[in-house]
Order: C-alpha cells, then sequence, then structure tokens
C-alpha cells in the first residue's frame, strides 16, 4: 500500500509539473508508460469486485480515468437534469465535464486563466452561444463562489466537481445555492486515511507543486458526511474522490 501512495503522488506530481514542458511525442510515450502501469495495478485481485469504481475508469476528455468513472457512477443511479458545475475547467480539453458536455449536458465552468478561457470560447462557441454551456474567467474564493454558481444554477444539479489545487476543502464547504447528487473533489494523496489536513486557507495560494495542498482524504470524506454525501470511490491515481448524495 505504501508503494501504491506513493505512486499516486508520482502520478499528480508528474501530471502537473512534468507534462507542459515535454515534447509531444516524449507526453505520448509517458502517457502510454503510465497506462500500462496503471492496468497493471488493475490485476489486483481487489479490482476483481466489480461494485469498486477503479476498474471502470477510462480517459476522453479526463485528466486520468475520470470519464469512466463518471459514466459508471451515473449508469448506476441514472440522472435527472443532466446539469453541472466545475471549478478549474482548464483549457476546455482537459477536465471532468467536457466529455458530458459532448452528450449533450449543461453546465457552468469557472476558470483563472484568462488564456484558457479564451481557449474554451473558441471551442465552445456554438455551446456557449445557445446557453448549453457558461463560463466565468475569475478566481474564486470561498466568500463569492455561491454568488458565481447562483447566476447560473440553483437547487439540484447532477455533477459537482471541484479542482483548484488549494482551497476545495473551504470552498465545497460553503456552497449553499445548489444541491449537487454527485460530488467530485480533488485530495491530497500524501496524507492516508486516518490522517486529517486541510490546508490553511488562502484565497491568494497557487500550487508550487508541494504537498501543501488541499486536503487529505479523510478531511475530505468528513466534509461530505456532513453535507450528506457518501464517499463511493477515488481514482486510481489517486487523485479524485467520488461522493454520492
Amino acid at each position: 500500500m505504501k508503494f501504491i501512495r506513493k505512486l499516486q503522488v508520482f502520478f499528480r506530481k508528474m501530471e502537473h509539473l512534468l507534462f507542459p514542458a515535454l515534447e509531444s511525442k516524449t507526453k505520448m510515450m509517458l502517457s502510454v508508460s503510465i497506462e500500462i502501469l496503471k492496468r497493471s495495478l488493475l490485476r489486483d485481485p481487489k479490482y476483481s469486485d466489480l461494485n469498486r469504481l477503479e476498474p471502470y475508469g477510462f480517459k476522453v476528455y479526463s485528466q486520468n480515468d475520470e470519464d469512466g468513472i463518471i459514466q459508471e457512477i451515473f449508469k448506476r443511479i441514472g440522472t435527472t437534469s443532466k446539469t453541472f458545475v466545475e471549478f478549474g475547467a482548464g483549457d476546455g480539453l482537459e477536465n471532468n465535464t467536457a466529455y458530458l458536455l459532448m452528450q449533450g449536458w449543461r453546465g457552468f465552468w469557472i476558470e483563472g486563466s484568462s488564456a484558457s478561457v479564451k481557449n474554451i470560447k473558441n471551442i465552445y462557441e456554438r455551446a456557449i452561444c445557445c446557453s448549453q454551456l457558461f463560463i466565468e474567467n475569475v478566481f474564486i474564493t470561498k466568500d463569492n463562489i455561491d454568488s458565481l454558481i447562483s447566476k447560473y444554477f440553483t437547487g439540484e444539479i447532477d455533477l459537482l466537481s471541484i479542482d483548484i489545487d488549494r482551497n476545495d476543502y473551504y470552498i465545497w464547504k460553503n456552497i449553499r445555492s445548489i444541491n449537487p447528487r454527485v460530488v467530485i473533489v480533488e485530495y491530497n494523496g500524501k496524507f492516508p486515511p486516518p490522517c486529517s489536513y486541510i490546508m490553511k486557507y488562502d484565497e491568494n495560494h497557487q500550487w508550487d507543486g508541494s504537498d501543501k495542498q488541499g486536503m487529505s482524504l479523510q478531511s475530505a470524506t468528513n466534509l461530505g458526511e456532513s453535507l450528506g454525501y457518501q464517499l463511493v470511490g477515488t481514482n486510481l491515481s489517486g487523485v479524485n474522490a467520488f461522493f454520492v448524495r
């Protein structure tokens, strides 16, 4: 288990720090190597339990295997409004909800990078024009998050995805305007259960590649339970946790 946890942390650092600096051919070779390693991990007998979510994971637009896990969750619980909200949408080509958008879902993305938002507006011009997708270029805080969301969605939605590499705990805790059925939240795999870790709130924080970010899985689970959610699984690379209400 210690090896797997170290591997999970390695995956995260490599994908966030190393990938942007690599040539495309090298990225492809490294991605293939990671995929082979993940498939090797899935041979562990514990993953033969089909109630687990990891075996269903696959990547279309997600960073890792989140697209497949999201699909499996909604296969089991069904959908209602097919609406989503995601913080940290990136450039629109790699996040947890672009695949849903392609399947006709409606949603709202928040992204702090103006360059990424410009790219999103170019790629998804049609979806934005027909109000299938809403986008805001803003850095979110625990104080502005609820007012931002309520401009576009209130009440029950199907999916909320939180990935901002810093104040995820405080952002999730302060959302009141929507009631997501499923929540995906990034956690810090450096601190395995039962260790509780929550980064001190700092709205100006930028992730520097260190382990001092976000929250541990135990802290995410505790917060989720206090909000009426149950942890149903994590992805194989140990980055995202999935909660269902």
